[in-house]
């Protein structure tokens, strides 16, 4: 590295330590650092756009907040100049990543590939710059190799190795099967990074393995080996499981502004210093004030959500959806007032019903049994009027307002 330095000019050397600056913030590992640095004292030595890869399993289109925490990092390199590589695993993604899986992951039809990954080129258009991506599907190679192909590349890595994955050790402990295609996923993802000749290779830390087999599959090819940058995994709106949408503790990017603002304010307050720092465009410095305002007590926790919850809405929907969303916050959730918008149901059935029926009818609540603990717990109202009783027959009037919870409101019309 030293050599390098040698070369790098003064205006050189601080826009290096400037970049690596932005890429360490909210990284939670880097392997290894210092060839991260060598990386991109070369790029900016040699005015050479540094290769970054994020490989796409696309099984599940609806892309949230957990995660931009990467797509956020893969725009901080796309503003200083590097390129972009998106991979979607259109062949991969038929055999299923094993990753933290129990059992084998069911694989997806040719259809369900190509529709999930156009729903996720949308989606990261509200995060990174579309136009200036370069866009890869890994069947274009993987699906030309043939078996003697197949065999030299199992041959380039031990089955102990393999072996070195938790789920397949969880696995195996717990008497559950592995099937030898399972094996061969880590290899093509592996073998992807040698085709891209990425330098860099994003993902969770969950991705940790993976992302590894790209270096050593590189090494094996002879080629100069990516470093893996492995970003947290962002816990959702329960504050324990990782945000998914299978868990429902998730914010989506492609919801609405009063729900996403709604959502950001049930985020446990132990998360917002995290949320700040892996989710929005704060500097540094700028969350070291909100962290030592809110330690200080200088800051309300509530009004930092509120500051979260208004940046997020303002990065997805602008400025004047982050304002409005703010507003019907104070006036239906802190003043009790009835949103200006509320979803309208066209209302087909019986002029009377029991309101368990009713809740289930308007997809307000899954099911009878969640209705009855609804009422129970003073979380339904009609028309403002708290419903206290679970048997309740209720007269279905045109303009009628059921309300669920804070957030859930329907207005019936006839």
């Amino acid at each position: 590295m030293s050599e390098l330095i040698k070369q790098l000019t003064e205006e050189q050397l601080i826009e290096v330590k400037r970049q690596m600056e932005i890429y360490k913030q909210g990284v939670q590992d880097i392997i290894p650092l210092e060839d991260l640095e060598k990386k991109v004292a070369k790029s900016v030595l040699e005015n050479r756009p540094l290769k970054i890869k994020l490989g796409l399993d696309p099984s599940a289109p609806d892309v949230h907040l957990g995660h931009t925490v990467v797509l956020k990092k893969m725009k901080q390199f796309q503003d200083n100049g590097h390129i972009i590589q998106l991979l979607i695993g259109d062949f991969t993604g038929k055999i299923g990543d094993p990753t933290g899986k129990s059992i084998a992951r069911k694989p997806l039809t040719d259809e369900e590939v190509k529709y999930n990954a156009t729903t996720y080129f949308e989606q990261f258009g509200k995060v990174m710059d579309m136009d200036k991506v370069e866009l890869h599907y890994n069947s274009e190679w993987l699906s030309k190799l043939n078996f003697e192909d197949v065999v030299q590349l199992a041959g380039k890595i031990t089955v102990a190795r393999l072996m070195e994955r938790d789920d397949f050790e969880e696995r195996i402990a717990l008497g559950k099967p592995i099937s030898l295609h399972e094996f061969f996923y880590p290899l093509m993802q592996g073998y992807d990074s040698v085709v891209l000749e990425c330098d860099i290779e994003l993902g969770g830390t969950d991705q940790h393995f993976n992302i590894l087999m790209g270096r050593h599959f590189q090494e094996k090819f002879g080629k100069e080996k990516q470093v893996a940058m492995l970003m947290p995994l962002l816990e959702g709106l329960d504050g324990v499981e990782k945000m998914s949408k299978s868990k429902k503790n998730y914010i989506g990017i492609d919801e609405s502004p009063q729900e996403m603002y709604g959502k950001a304010m049930s985020i446990p307050d132990e998360l917002m210093n995290k949320y700040f720092e892996l989710i929005t465009d704060f500097s540094p410095e700028q969350i070291a004030e909100i962290k030592k305002n809110l330690e200080s007590g200088e800051l309300h926790p509530r009004d930092a959500k509120m500051l979260l919850g208004k940046t997020i809405v303002k990065m997805y929907h602008g400025e004047e959806a982050a304002k409005k969303a703010e507003q019907q916050f104070v006036s239906v959730f802190q003043k009790g007032a009835v949103p200006d918008e509320i979803p309208v149901a066209d209302w087909k059935g019986n002029k009377e019903v029991l309101i368990l029926e009713l809740l289930v009818t308007l997809d307000l609540l899954s099911s009878k049994s969640e209705a009855r603990r609804m009422i129970d717990n003073r979380g339904v109202k009609i028309n403002g009027d708290r419903v206290e009783d679970t048997g309740m027959l209720v007269t279905i009037k045109d303009g009628l307002v059921i309300q669920v919870g804070k957030r859930k409101f329907v207005k019936i019309k006839l």
